[in-house]
């Protein structure tokens, strides 16, 4: 039965193991021993893993894949990719190898600006507040020097702040809305920092400005925080050849490959039942790269579907086209990464698979990821459009359902070959293992 526990994070990691095995396993042997099994050996690197987060009992693996063979902007890559789900690697390897025959990936960054925002109440006239915000404007940015001479020596900083007038929204409502140019570093403890000292800077310079009564001096900060909303930090990745090379030797079946696979990205753009899943495609791709590169997926999740729904209806990432005979498909998408700082510099897989990028600036990683969506999608659709997901899906997973009986490597290699050309499903495969394993007793 569980049971509350006062103190949990005061106890050593031996105890808190104890304690959650002694509440909540029947079997305190098997438990105790499957979070000991993934332990590191280096108990160096294992304190290291103890200490990204609070309360670590043992480490989560997922796999961690590579997909080779990406030309982008004429410069080969191998991309690491961190993801548990099947089929995903080898989509995006088939994408980057057909793309790659047809001259690769072309991408290029809009722009990297990043948001922070100083929500406060404020009951009084506007335009006076529009004016005490003109005056201290200056001072906002000067008491923020000691924070900000290090990113401002490489070319970064604050960038602007405006004051917002949100009370159509909510009575009395008002922003600093700040933006901020943070180079390599994905910059939140930074704009964190930065908005936190507006926010002293606002409520201290209120109290002694002149033409506010007593009430208006009293400007109350509900929150001080960056937006993971960054939809001027965008980055475009493109893929275009001539309708005709689609289908190798076969131009009557290229041009209706490419208007069937235009008209499925348009229901994504028109459909967001459609949409949801076209995008969660596309981050299947985007996601894998930015865990296996230590980058905050859950930011960059949620900022790509806020962007998929920025006209008022949640729509398709990626857009397809035919023109001058030429099939175009591209993807723009907000994308705050950093290469510098966080895990960056802590995780040694993380360290790896950056080096395996040829160490990428933030606007590189910012470039390849981009690109990692737009292949998963093309491959995504491409099977749409032709066979059928579920055909190459089932395929890969093939070896989860065989690994979840217990199958042995004799076993694995019988039914892998018998189902290269037999159709893959749950109960076929169980039947075809129990057969074997009748006819072997």
């Amino acid at each position: 039965m569980s049971k509350s526990i006062a103190g949990f994070s005061k106890l050593s990691k031996a105890k808190k193991i104890d304690w959650i095995i002694d509440t909540y396993f029947a079997n305190s042997k098997s438990a105790k021993r499957i979070i000991k099994q993934y332990w590191n050996s280096d108990e160096k690197l294992q304190k290291l893993h103890d200490e990204f987060i609070e309360n670590t009992i043992t480490n989560y693996y997922l796999p961690l894949g590579v997909a080779p063979n990406f030309l982008i902007n004429n410069k080969l890559y191998t991309i690491p990719m961190a993801i548990e789900e099947s089929s995903v690697v080898a989509a995006a390897s088939k994408a980057a190898k057909f793309w790659q025959k047809r001259g690769g990936f072309k991408t290029s960054v809009i722009s990297t600006t990043k948001i922070g925002q100083v929500h406060f109440m404020y009951h009084g006239n506007f335009e006076t507040l529009q004016t005490f915000f003109n005056t201290i404007k200056p001072q906002l940015i000067e008491d923020t020097n000691a924070i900000t001479q290090n990113m401002q020596k490489r070319g970064g900083g604050i960038l602007d702040i405006e004051l917002r007038n949100k009370t159509n929204s909510i009575a009395g409502y008002y922003q600093l809305h700040a933006s901020f140019e943070t180079l390599d570093a994905m910059g939140a403890n930074f704009i964190n920092s930065c908005l936190e000292q507006f926010a002293e800077t606002l409520k201290r310079e209120a109290l002694t400005f002149e033409l506010f009564n007593e009430q208006e001096k009293n400007i109350e900060v509900i929150m001080s925080i960056l937006s993971n909303y960054v939809p001027n930090c965008l980055v475009k990745a493109e893929v275009s050849c001539p309708v005709n090379d689609l289908v190798e030797n076969n131009p009557e079946a290229s041009k209706a490959y490419a208007e069937k696979f235009v008209q499925a990205v348009t229901i994504a753009e028109n459909e967001p039942y459609r949409a949801v899943t076209h995008n969660k495609g596309i981050m299947n791709g985007i996601d894998a790269v930015v865990l296996a590169t230590g980058n905050d997926f859950r930011a960059i999740e949620a900022c790509a579907h806020a962007y998929a729904s920025k006209n008022g209806q949640y729509s398709s990432l990626t857009h397809a086209k035919i023109e001058n005979e030429t099939f175009i498909f591209h993807i723009e998408i907000p994308l705050a990464l950093g290469t510098v700082g966080g895990l960056t510099n802590l995780h040694p897989l993380v360290k790896l698979s950056l080096e395996m990028l040829h160490s990428p600036s933030a606007k590189e990683l910012m470039q390849i990821v981009a690109v990692a969506g737009l292949a998963q999608n093309f491959a995504a659709l491409n099977s749409l459009t032709t066979t059928g997901i579920q055909q190459g899906h089932m395929k890969m997973h093939l070896m989860n359902i065989l690994n979840q009986f217990e199958a042995t490597d004799a076993e694995k290699k019988t039914l892998t070959n018998h189902f290269k050309n037999n159709t893959v499903t749950h109960s076929a495969v169980v039947n075809a293992l129990n057969n074997l394993r009748i006819n072997n007793d």
